[in-house]
């Protein structure tokens, strides 16, 4: 069998594997090739052959991380094009560009958007500062954006200036965004010295491909590619040429991620920025930069983002527990629904705009809709009962009504049975009848 060119029989031992007793380089060659396992793992994989099947293995997009201790982000590993080929590897992240004179204002503005949905923190991880002629300034800047937890894009084709911002931030491993074919070598040299991930740009492909070449080859390992701001056009056409060239042709001089700067492509227009984001979410952009980020704008690309860049044979789930809204106390009624994230989201919101508090009880109903759940035996009176018992809810909760989904009403009998002090309430069918129904509701 033979990777790239290099026959995996002839670096791999002819002996035994303890585990399934076939030779070990077939046994294990095998199941290399299938990606069930990494080459690392066979014990009698010798250190050269491991360097030489190391590149022949990787993905075809490099993959290494930005920032440092609790702000370390992922970037690139991707093996396909399409979502539905295969679950995309690492999310795209977004920084707010800013300027050392905007910088104070920025930080503040970056920390309100900060807020989980579905276990993931949604937050903007970078902050991109925009060279402007001050060295002084463009590195006091990157200090005070270093002390706010943030990562940072250090964006200057001016190597002095980069040199300063890196003396106090490269300890938490910015990005140094702005070597091109011009600036290469000074640019190389400090992303080698301080360790640093670099962002290269060229005017057009060719340029480009001869760029980045020459970097590896001064030994930067962590490249972004930066599409450039000429046009909406222009950057859209680059970011998908490099990715169907690193995916599709195999060219790996061109395998790294994307930095994408919508806010240099729609300068002012925060909407035609959101609707650029919400594009390059999907196509390839893997450093999406705006000019400042509202909630009007995160809530629905922090939601496109969590939903394209998770796996779609996992559903996703809200964690189980009791969940009180529109300030349930102990004396509000409780309703139950799946946790399935996408119905928790619904119902919740219709509690919401009832203005009724209610604990919301969300039992393991193993990622499942209301219908499914039931059908597959996940939500059952056995179930819920259960779940009542052991989250303790009878101790926390002294109201006895419980609302259940009007489509599973069949189970109001057992639940009768299961909870005798309980009063069975059965909701409507649908959600959206659901603030009507809790303000008339009398219990």
């Amino acid at each position: 069998m033979a990777l790239k060119g290099i026959d995996i029989f002839k670096l791999t031992p002819k002996t035994n594997c303890k585990d399934c007793g076939q030779p070990t380089c077939m046994a294990f060659a095998m199941k290399v090739a299938q990606g069930t396992v990494q080459i690392e793992q066979c014990p009698h994989m010798s250190p050269e052959a491991l360097d030489a099947l190391g590149e022949a293995t990787a993905p075809p997009m490099k993959s290494f991380k930005v920032g440092a201790g609790g702000e370390e982000y992922a970037l690139g590993g991707e093996t396909v094009l399409f979502r539905h080929e295969k679950t995309f590897v690492s999310k795209p992240l977004f920084a707010v560009s800013t300027s050392p004179d905007e910088i104070d204002a920025t930080i503040i503005g970056v920390c309100k958007i900060d807020y989980e949905r579905i276990s993931e923190r949604m937050c903007v991880e970078l902050v991109y500062i925009e060279y402007a002629g001050d060295k002084v300034a463009f590195a006091e800047a990157a200090k005070k954006a270093a002390a706010a937890n943030r990562t940072l894009v250090l964006a200057t084709s001016d190597a002095d200036a980069a040199k300063e911002a890196l003396a106090v931030a490269a300890e938490g491993k910015p990005i140094l965004n702005g070597a091109n074919p011009s600036n290469f070598e000074a640019f190389a040299a400090l992303a080698t010295e301080h360790g640093v991930a670099l962002g290269v740009t060229a005017d057009d492909l060719d340029s480009l491909h001869d760029t980045v070449q020459a970097i590896e080859k001064a030994g930067v390992k962590d490249i972004l590619i930066d599409v450039g701001a000429a046009s909406i056009k222009d950057a859209f056409a680059k970011a998908v040429q490099v990715r169907r060239a690193a995916l599709k042709s195999g060219d790996r001089s061109l395998g790294y991620p994307s930095i994408v700067n919508v806010a240099a492509l729609a300068p002012g227009d925060a909407h035609m920025q959101t609707a650029l984001a919400s594009v390059f979410i999907l196509k390839y952009g893997s450093v999406i930069v705006m000019d400042g980020m509202s909630y009007a704008q995160a809530l629905p690309l922090y939601g496109l983002r969590q939903n394209i860049f998770t796996d779609p044979q996992k559903p996703m789930t809200v964690e189980v527990g009791v969940y009180p809204i529109n300030g349930a106390d102990q004396n509000s009624i409780c309703a139950l629904t799946v946790d399935f994230a996408l119905t928790y989201f619904i119902i919740s919101g219709e509690i919401e705009r009832s203005g009724v508090p209610v604990n919301l009880l969300i039992p393991d109903a193993g990622g499942y809709s209301v219908l499914t759940a039931w059908a597959a035996g996940k939500l059952s009176a056995g179930s819920i009962a259960k779940f009542i018992k052991e989250a303790d809810i009878e101790s926390k909760i002294q109201n006895r009504n419980l609302l259940i989904p009007g489509k599973v009403a069949v189970l109001k009998g057992e639940l009768e049975e299961n909870l005798p002090d309980w009063n069975i309430v059965v909701a409507p069918n649908e959600a959206v009848s659901l603030v009507k129904f809790l303000k008339e509701l009398e219990c």
